[in-house]
């Protein structure tokens, strides 16, 4: 039997037990349709690239699929006819990975790093210095020779 690969986008609206509920009734259709699930990952509530249907973020979930052609096309169809859904691509693969996707591993990564330390001073300066600084905001010394206001001309 093929396997495939679907990620699908779910409205941000969508709570997190609606797209797992949208998820097990793939799951029912294809196991009533002779296929199988083999792969689920939901991997949050991510950014979008641009704005789809007025949303700004998105469920995303990932599934593994073992199953015949038309249980596909049907999936496909009602991923189409759900409101909740924003985009879905499938594709056929040749083998599904049992290890975690790059986005779950990535995030695993992130997470074992830890605490690192103190920030070392002046990490994150520019190098610009700030208006206080600058030459023509300091305080001059006064001196009488320096500058003379001009006397009116002409008055006598």
């Amino acid at each position: 039997m093929p396997l495939y690969e679907c990620v699908l986008i779910a409205r941000n609206d969508a709570t997190q037990q609606q797209v797992d509920a949208l998820a097990d009734q793939i799951t029912a259709d294809m196991e009533a349709a002779g296929g199988a699930v083999r792969k689920r990952e939901y991997w949050g509530l991510r950014n979008l690239a641009y704005r789809i249907k007025k949303n700004r973020k998105g469920h995303y979930l990932l599934l593994g699929l073992e199953a015949p052609p038309p249980a596909v096309t049907e999936m496909e169809r009602q991923l189409r006819i759900n409101e909740d859904v924003l985009r879905f691509l499938t594709l056929r693969v040749a083998a599904i990975e049992e290890a975690p996707s790059a986005i779950l591993a990535r995030r695993s990564d992130d997470r074992e790093r830890g605490f690192r330390g103190p920030k070392p001073a002046g990490r994150f300066d520019s190098g610009r210095r700030r208006y206080d600084d600058r030459e023509e905001f300091r305080a001059r010394p006064e001196r009488d020779d320096e500058f003379r206001p001009a006397e009116p001309l002409g008055e006598e």
